[in-house]
């Protein structure tokens, strides 16, 4: 059933926005005459957010622009691994162009599926596909064409991807993470964070101690006491002395100073994109002014040209008036005259 299910929503969650719902309908209704466990799994599809749908639709219609952005992730977290900074720095800058193309590519595929996205939507997208260059989970999910919600990653703990793939069997078996960089392991004697350390006979309080730590306590002798007594102040001195820096710890800042100077390119160019945005609003802002401007000066002498044909029609009429008037008069006078010619050619001379 996985499957069948797998190659529904595959066929959902590529359609457009707004025909999701009611092509999942359909598709229950389909399945409940052979299947009704089908159908319900497929009723309770989710809809995507408007973010995870435009990434779908990047995944459905241009899957190489995912897996440019999978493949460069890979690399990053190889280079990550060995502590190579000068790649990471060189990786970093591919990385922000490969996300601003494959941003576009996304705003396109949604916009040919009939939805244009804001800009909130597209920042969501393109931190959700960062997200696919900094964990292999994170790329499965992108990858599937069934994403639910945006994803982030913070660059240390692993991006959370429960309940973000409509199917989560389509993420198949991932790889295991690559190994962390040299220097980075915890020391033997450092207890995991959230683990307590058992007390020992010569760190627990009397009241905590158990009877095996008392016997083992009792057992020691005056002698043994003695001998361990004069080797504390170079315990000391070697316990409080600087630790040299290590290559592998060098590397390891190297490897952070360049993620810092990786994340401050990267709000470089965020704030250069928000001032050209500013500047490109400010100056439609100067058009549209004078676009009004110019269209209120045309009304204005539109009005005043209205005004004077209605004048004209007015001083039009009241002459055309006037005429049939004197139309009316020249009229009368014809008849009469005619009349009075008839008159005298009866009247006898």
């Amino acid at each position: 059933m996985e499957e069948e299910l797998e190659r529904t929503a595959q066929a959902l969650y590529a359609l457009p926005f707004d025909e999701f719902v009611a092509a999942r309908t359909a598709a229950a209704k389909d399945a409940a005459a052979s299947n009704k466990t089908l159908a319900q799994a497929i009723r309770t599809l989710p809809k995507p957010s408007v973010a995870a749908w435009t990434i779908n639709m990047l995944a459905h219609h241009n899957p190489d622009a995912v897996q440019r952005l999978r493949t460069l992730g890979q690399t990053m977290q190889e280079a990550q691994a060995s502590l190579d900074a000068a790649a990471l720095r060189e990786l970093a800058k591919e990385r922000r162009k490969l996300l601003g193309t494959a941003v576009g590519e996304a705003r396109l595929a949604a916009e040919k599926q009939g939805r244009k996205i804001s800009g909130a939507v597209a920042t969501e997208v393109e931190a959700t596909l960062r997200a696919a260059t900094a964990d292999l989970a994170a790329g499965a999910a992108i990858e599937s064409g069934l994403l639910l919600r945006g994803l982030s990653a913070d660059g240390v703990d692993q991006v959370d991807v429960s309940d973000a793939v409509a199917v989560p069997s389509a993420l198949g078996k991932l790889p295991p993470p690559l190994p962390r960089p040299s220097g980075t392991q915890r020391p033997s004697g450092e207890v995991p964070k959230g683990r307590r350390r058992e007390p020992t006979a010569a760190t627990a309080p009397p009241a905590q101690r158990t009877r095996t730590q008392i016997r083992k306590a009792g057992a020691r002798t005056d002698s043994d006491a003695d001998a361990v007594e004069p080797e504390k102040p170079r315990l000391h001195a070697v316990r409080t002395a600087p630790r040299p820096v290590t290559p592998s710890l060098l590397e390891k800042a190297q490897a952070a100073l360049a993620e810092a100077e990786e994340a401050a390119a990267e709000a470089a160019d965020e704030a250069a994109r928000r001032a050209r945005a500013q500047e490109e609003a400010a100056a439609a802002f100067v058009q549209l002014t004078a676009d009004v401007n110019e269209a209120r000066q045309r009304l204005r002498a539109l009005e005043l040209s209205l005004d004077a044909a209605r004048k004209d029609r007015e001083t039009a009429a009241a002459e055309a008036k006037q005429y049939a008037r004197a139309a009316e008069k020249s009229e009368r006078s014809a008849v009469l005259a005619k009349e009075r010619v008839l008159r005298l050619r009866n009247t006898p001379d």
